[in-house]
Parts: structure tokens; C-alpha cells; sequence
């Protein structure tokens, strides 16, 4: 029954590796888009037009 704790603490621990590494690549790739994405519409007096 010594294993079980063992078995935890190695799931519990690939868990949280996978939580901070998803967190980095979401934080990452939020930032690239609003650098790199231009409008996707333009606001007008008459409206709006798509470049």
C-alpha cells in the first residue's frame, strides 16, 4: 500500500506541469495575436467598412 501516495504525488505533479505549461502558451499566444492581428473592420462615418 506504500505505492498509492507515490502514484498521487507523480499524477498530481503531471497535472500541475500541464497547467503551467498550457497557462505559458495561452499567455504567449494571446500576446502574439494582438500584436500581429490587424482590424478586421475599420469604423467610418457612414458605418462599418471592410478594408
Amino acid at each position: 500500500m506504500e505505492r498509492k501516495p507515490d502514484m498521487i504525488r507523480a499524477l498530481l505533479l503531471v497535472f500541475a506541469i500541464g497547467l503551467v505549461i498550457s497557462g505559458f502558451t495561452t499567455i504567449h499566444a494571446s500576446e502574439d495575436e494582438a500584436l500581429a492581428t490587424p482590424p478586421l473592420v475599420e469604423p467610418t462615418e457612414y458605418g462599418l467598412v471592410r478594408p
